[in-house]
């Protein structure tokens, strides 16, 4: 597989609202939004890139703009290019303890994965090894940068079972993980038997509760910054998935049909949108959650 390096470009970096900064991933695949949060006395990152060198130069880039201050990370997610990264900020990471146990039950099946795409991607991650967080909290984790206090929420099963969002209550900002994207179709890890945590049920839910909060900034896991209609964006097409998938499955088709059927309905509604390959996994989530149901 030979995909393009995931380098993270710092030099992209901009500014969102007053000393929260957005380090941007352009489209490229495999790279992550980056935040940076700066109060009084710390700052806080969210999410690394893929592997050491990406996260070390993040790290560096944190500390040029504290000026002194204390540097803490925190991720949204335990998947390798939001997290995997973390051990370039020794004594920092913090997590909710979900993510934690996702990184202890399937960070090693995920590094070995990521690494079996070869190319770049095994040579970011030549070097990692699985992160291991300074501090693990459970429930909303207020952390005072000095002047302003930064919500780490843990949101429930959606996108993973330890997604979090970080909330910057006085600014208005909200950064989703890989719980909003735009323009490219959700990102559903459907892998089973090794991991089949996502839930697009619980997603559409988590969704429901962010966009009753308002937030004036969202920052996706990947794709532009914008309002709560990037909130609003995913819901829809999530609700689109789960409706095409459930009325097929209630006819009592067979997976594979429903899903070339979805699939065909989905790209002919979004044909701009990237990321096709998460269509089908999303189908059989669904296809699953019905079944629960």
């Amino acid at each position: 597989m030979n995909l393009p390096d995931p380098v993270v470009q710092l030099s992209g970096a901009v500014e969102v609202a007053s000393e929260v900064l957005v380090v941007p991933n352009s489209g490229a695949g495999l790279v992550p939004n980056i935040g940076v949060i700066g109060g009084r006395e710390a700052v806080l990152v969210v999410d690394t890139g893929l592997g050491l060198v990406n996260a070390s130069a993040v790290r560096e880039f944190a500390a040029e703009f504290a000026r002194g201050r204390r540097v803490h990370l925190t991720t949204t997610h335990f998947h390798p290019e939001h997290a995997f990264g973390a051990s370039a900020f020794s004594g920092a990471y913090l997590v909710n303890s979900a993510q934690a146990a996702d990184l202890r039950r399937k960070g090693s099946g995920y590094l070995e994965m990521f690494r079996g795409f070869g190319g770049h991607v095994a040579e970011r991650l030549a070097d990692v090894v699985l992160p291991v967080p300074d501090e693990v909290y459970d429930g909303v984790r207020a952390l005072d940068l000095g002047g302003r206090t930064v919500l780490l929420r843990p949101t429930g099963r959606g996108h993973t079972l330890g997604d979090q969002v970080v909330e910057v209550p006085d600014a208005g900002v909200l950064f989703t993980g890989d719980l909003a994207e735009t323009g490219q179709f959700a990102i559903f890890p459907w892998f089973p038997p090794h991991d089949t945590d996502v839930s697009g049920v619980a997603w559409i839910g988590v969704l429901d509760a962010l966009i009753a909060a308002s937030p004036q900034i969202v920052v996706p896991g990947h794709g532009s910054v914008g309002d709560v209609g990037v909130l609003q964006g995913v819901q829809t097409y999530l609700h689109e998935l789960r409706d095409e998938t459930w009325r097929r499955r209630d006819s009592a088709m067979a997976v594979d049909e429903i899903e070339a059927e979805v699939r065909e309905v989905l790209l002919a509604r979004h044909p701009s949108w990237t990321g096709r390959e998460w269509i089908s996994p999303g189908v059989r989530c669904l296809c699953s959650d019905f079944s629960v149901d």
